[in-house]
């Protein structure tokens, strides 16, 4: 399947300093991922979620979590992403620390790696309420694309 595994999802692109970070936005954070394709920048805007509550670094893949979204844009899309990742972290008590995204038209489909949350462990800076529909954008920029909104913290 030329570098797909059997799931069909693209293994996960190395991490840069600037694929994922977050911002200032009041007493909220924003969140922005960027990646060679919408896929790795929503993969990307998951990970600054990640790091808005702990390390991703620290986070150990013992479980994995099965995603499904679909959305009438590729910013709906966006929302409604991290949302389900938001979700399934709240009431599964889980943590993500990587992410594979696969997205075909208005469909995304994706798979999470993390573990239980361990609070001594993680040190859980934040809990993050939802994703909102403030600075929300899904766009390219110089080549790459870029995925971004404000967290309800």
């Amino acid at each position: 399947m030329g570098g797909l595994d059997p799931g069909g999802f693209a293994p996960s692109a190395a991490r840069t300093a600037k694929a994922c970070e977050t911002f200032e936005h009041g007493a909220d954070v924003g969140v922005r991922g960027e990646g060679a394709d919408l896929a790795e920048a929503f993969a990307n805007a998951a990970l600054a979620l990640t790091s808005v509550i702990t390390d991703p670094e620290g986070v150990r893949a013992t479980r994995e979590v099965a995603l499904a979204c679909q959305a009438p844009d590729r910013e709906i899309l966006l929302f409604d992403w991290l949302n389900a990742v938001i979700a399934v972290m709240s009431l599964e008590g889980l943590i993500f620390g990587r992410y594979d995204v696969r997205i075909e038209g208005d469909r995304l489909k994706a798979r999470a790696f993390g573990e239980p949350v361990d609070r001594l462990r993680h040190a859980p800076a934040v809990e993050v309420k939802g994703a909102t529909l403030t600075e929300l954008r899904v766009a390219r920029e110089d080549g790459r694309w870029v995925a971004q909104c404000v967290l309800d913290v």
